[in-house]
């Protein structure tokens, strides 16, 4: 019996894989031509060249960290004043890219999404291995799969149950693609015995596959687009561009073809913008406004500063001064630079069933989006197709047929922004309604996430781990410090017991509008575990997601083909 076994397990399919690197994800067929040899050779040389430096740069965001709870806030260095105050320039922006007034994110998984936010309208579509996705297995290998497909031009959909097929239209959006942060790890691919870096994978798998036949189509000879997430420092970047360049070297391509844009969504990249964008120049196509994560990095920098306190998240808009100022510099910095200013995320979803409501809502998205073109930036994110026309709409209707503002002076009335601006402390209420909402969203966030949706819409809003994380880290900060907490009228501390009372109230709440039985069967009660375990803890978890990967990390440890 054991030779039978051991006989069928040789047999078994399994990935082929180049010396030192070990497939522990579940063999699929369709994974296959994914995880080639040369696909997993190319990201193993791209891990062993800048895993001493990727591990340098956290180290280093560990220390910044550790001065900002001595007391000592982010400031510009004056070691790169020259950088700052240089007459230089980016690489010219690629026509292929020059409009991209309206860019729809989404998750590079299910198939049918990135089918329908390729046809959208919109001028790009963000792929994201991210904050909009889940990253198990199936998740992660069905995007590269899918993203392959999408390249190719032939990526198509069967939705059996509405007998109706998907497929691209004549004219799609741009694609770019957002690797994972510097921090996150691919358990399921060991190279020398280590966790790969996460966003190596994402970038390499994509990378080796699609550059060829992406410059030969999307990129009209440029390309492939990126977007860059989770910085805090310009030396992050300069692993960026050392990746990009050994990437091109590698293909045999032009040194600049890669070109991508990063999020500005850490308070401490606020103050890094002009040495980012320098240590990118060749690569770069500009900056975004990742405000809800910057939202999220604010508490967390200032963690240990009871004078930072957040009001109710709602009231974190981009109104508050420290969120105003961000925008300004970016599109300052970016246009001084040459190169894209863009705006922040729309993330309403349509109301099917109130046309008032969803009228409303459509008027907010109005509104700001009038206020991103009105400061200067060249073009905004959207959550959901519904929200395109009228953000082209506002959008085209400024630029007047331009495709964006990068030659544009700055709009009277903005003055020079200082460092006090990007961190002078938000103001508005602290309730026990927020605290409410904060547990709400963060719990059913993290239960789609656990059960594989990255991307959930929760109370007419698409949520993603970045408002998963505002919800977290300001439960955690408020009980921390003891906040004062409105309760219609009473003023309340929160503290580890309220919070637990709210946790079971709102718990029931869930549970009565998921359903009874949908409850029981997902992964609620462990969600709710996890997010009150991480608002007490004594220190600020770095990163929800983090903490929870393990959770849906499975290995197969027969995927590798390896010679016994």
């Amino acid at each position: 019996m054991a030779a039978t076994a051991s006989t069928a397990a040789a047999a078994a399919p399994c990935y082929d894989t180049p010396e030192g690197v070990d497939v522990r994800g579940r063999y699929d067929p369709a994974f296959a031509p994914v995880l080639t040899r040369g696909a997993l050779a190319f990201v193993a040389g791209l891990q062993r060249e800048f895993r001493g430096a990727v591990r340098h740069a956290m180290e280093r965001r560990w220390e910044a960290q550790r001065r900002y709870d001595a007391g000592e806030p982010p400031r510009f260095d004056p070691a790169t004043r020259f950088v700052r105050e240089g007459e230089w320039r980016c690489a010219p922006v690629p026509p292929a890219v020059a409009d991209r007034t309206v860019e729809i994110t989404g998750p590079a998984e299910p198939r049918k999404m990135v089918i329908n936010a390729l046809n959208s309208g919109a001028k790009v579509f963000m792929a994201d291995f991210e904050d909009a996705l889940s990253p198990t297995w199936e998740n992660l290998m069905n995007g590269q799969v899918n993203l392959r497909d999408a390249v190719a031009g032939t990526i198509t959909f069967r939705d059996a149950a509405r007998g109706r097929e998907y497929r691209l239209n004549d004219q799609t959006a741009k694609l770019f693609v957002r690797p994972r942060g510097w921090h996150l790890p691919e358990a399921h691919i060991l190279i020398d015995g280590e966790p790969a870096i996460g966003c190596l994978v994402d970038f390499g798998l994509y990378f080796f596959h699609n550059h060829a036949a992406f410059r030969a189509g999307q990129g009209a000879g440029l390309g492939p687009f990126f977007y860059l997430p989770k910085m805090e420092h310009s030396r992050e970047a300069r692993i960026w561009n050392g990746v990009f360049e050994r990437a091109e070297q590698t293909a045999g391509i032009e040194r600049g073809s890669i070109r991508a844009t990063v999020l500005v969504e850490t308070l401490p990249a606020a103050f890094q913008m002009d040495e980012i964008l320098y240590e990118l120049r060749d690569h770069s196509v500009g900056l975004n406004c990742g405000r809800w994560d910057y939202i999220f990095s604010y508490v967390k920098t200032f963690r240990a500063h009871p004078d930072r306190l957040l009001p109710d998240r709602a009231l974190v808009g981009m109104g508050q001064h420290f969120m105003r100022s961000y925008s300004h510099l970016l599109i300052r910095t970016c246009h001084r630079r040459g190169v894209h200013a863009m705006g922040g995320m729309a993330a309403q979803i349509p109301i099917k069933d109130d046309a008032a409501a969803n009228e409303a809502a459509l008027e907010l998205v109005r509104k700001d989006k009038l206020r991103e073109a009105c400061a200067g930036h060249d073009g905004t994110w959207a959550a959901h197709p519904g929200l395109i026309p009228a953000i082209r709409e506002v959008f085209e209707g400024h630029l007047g047929g331009r495709p964006n503002q990068i030659g544009d002076d700055a709009p009277a009335g903005q003055e020079a922004v200082t460092a006090e601006d990007l961190i002078q402390p938000p103001r508005g209420a602290r309730t026990v309604d927020g605290l409410r909402l904060n547990a709400r969203v963060g719990v059913q966030y993290l239960a789609a996430w656990l059960a594989g949706s990255g991307s959930v819409p929760l109370y007419n809003l698409m949520e993603d781990a970045a408002t998963a994380e505002i919800s977290r880290v300001q439960n955690w900060q408020w009980l921390r410090h003891g906040a004062a907490l409105d309760a219609g009228g009473v003023v309340v501390r929160a503290t580890p017991e309220l919070l637990a009372r709210v946790m079971e109230e709102e718990m029931a709440r869930i549970q009565a509008e998921v359903g009874r039985e949908r409850f029981r069967q997902g992964r609620y009660a462990e969600a709710g575990r996890i997010f009150s375990r991480q608002c007490t803890a004594p220190e600020l978890d770095d990163f929800l997601t983090l903490d929870a990967y393990n959770l849906i990390v499975v290995y197969h440890p027969g995927a590798t083909d390896k010679a016994e």
